[in-house]
């Protein structure tokens, strides 16, 4: 089983908007942690879309945060010049200890008694390997995206993925709180399980609030999909 990692397992904007208050607490700025953390977030996909195109050659997730950093630091009026180089690497290297949601750990230990579990993430593995470190993420194994050399929805993110696992597509699940990805992993063969992350982007998102395809399991939280899968209490 492979699992979404931004947003699925771990709360990126908590651990986004906490990082950045401490940031301009301690560099003396007046920022809006929660604009910020979602103007970082909203340059994502542009940037995955930059070499998924071909428009420019494979960068790691690390590479491409960093410099939307400096991009949605421009744009808040900030001069990325002020600082020296490793105050914005840490600050970056924020993407590196998110915090997981209440239920991700419990269940995926209750998964990992019975399967294989790791991430299907965009984040290269250096980051996911930190990130498990930091967050407590009992994986088995980690594939970054630096491994695969394919961001999602491209397919060969899921394909190379199974591959390195001697699976074929329909022998690996991807569990995921977000449509659009089941439906890039439904398209290449994978097994699909929705969770769904009602405030991933905060309390008033619109989006991905309930499964939108015939996925093969629909649960309410990594604990119920354990449960549905026999691994969890009744």
């Amino acid at each position: 089983m492979c699992f979404d990692t931004f947003g699925t397992i771990v709360d990126w904007r908590t651990g986004i908007v906490r990082d950045v208050r401490a940031f301009t607490t301690a560099q003396g700025l007046q920022l809006d942690a929660e604009r910020f953390a979602d103007d970082w977030r909203g340059l994502y996909q542009p940037a995955l879309e930059s070499v998924r195109s071909g428009a420019r050659p494979f960068a790691t997730l690390d590479e491409l945060h960093s410099e939307s950093l400096l991009s949605i630091l421009d744009s808040h009026n900030v001069n990325p010049d002020r600082f020296g180089p490793g105050v914005l690497r840490e600050l970056n290297r924020s993407w590196h200890h998110l915090p997981a949601w209440p239920d991700s750990i419990p269940g995926l230990t209750a998964l990992r008694s019975r399967y294989i579990i790791g991430p299907l993430s965009n984040g290269n593995t250096s980051l996911l390997v930190n990130m498990a470190k930091n967050t407590g993420l009992p994986w088995d194994v980690i594939i970054g995206s630096d491994v695969t050399r394919a961001y999602k929805p491209s397919p060969e993110s899921y394909l190379r993925t199974a591959a390195f696992l001697d699976l074929e597509p329909g022998e690996l699940m991807l569990v995921a709180a977000h449509n659009e990805d089941l439906d890039a992993a439904q398209r290449s063969g994978l097994a699909t399980a929705f969770i769904p992350r009602s405030t991933e982007h905060g309390p008033h998102q619109t989006s991905d609030l309930s499964p939108t395809g015939a996925w093969d399991i629909a649960s309410t939280s990594m604990t119920d999909l354990a449960r549905q899968l026999g691994v969890g209490p009744p």
